[in-house]
């Protein structure tokens, strides 16, 4: 069993599902709020290593999806002053695992850390099939903002 450190967006549909599937293949998490959280550059930057600047970005954020910010657009300074001072931008989940800091919900790489799909739960199974990356309520006119 792996302790998970979890932020997210409070009450966003799939983080609530990504967090389910955590939990029913049997590990602790333990969910802090990404948006009022105190978040320092070195701390934010911690998550991002190895992945590049646009894809520190959540493209269901509404400023990003209308197009009013281009995630392509931003150098690693910019970018980490931008999401620092608007975390609704970042991009959803980070976790720590293990020690491992994962931005993003992979599938992949959580089952190579903790073993995620191989469990016996139908519901986490059936979590797992679902495309948990595309906001849930965008096609019902809900602003993730």
């Amino acid at each position: 069993m792996a302790r998970i450190v979890f932020f997210e967006k409070t009450g966003c549909i799939n983080n609530t599902k990504q967090k389910n599937i955590l939990t029913l293949a049997g590990h602790e998490v333990e969910p802090l709020n990404l948006l009022h959280y105190s978040w320092t550059n070195e701390e934010l930057l911690s998550f991002f290593e190895g992945v590049e600047v646009k894809d520190w970005f959540n493209r269901n954020a509404p400023a990003i999806a209308s197009g009013q910010l281009i995630p392509e657009s931003f150098d690693p300074e910019s970018a980490l002053k931008t999401l620092i001072k608007e975390p609704i931008l970042i991009k959803r989940p980070l976790m720590i695992v293990d020690g491992h800091r994962i931005v993003g919900f992979d599938t992949e790489k959580l089952d190579a850390l903790i073993g995620i799909k191989g469990t016996q739960n139908a519901e986490a199974r059936n979590l797992l099939h679902q495309n948990l990356t595309v906001c849930a309520q965008k096609d019902r006119g809900y602003k993730c903002d």
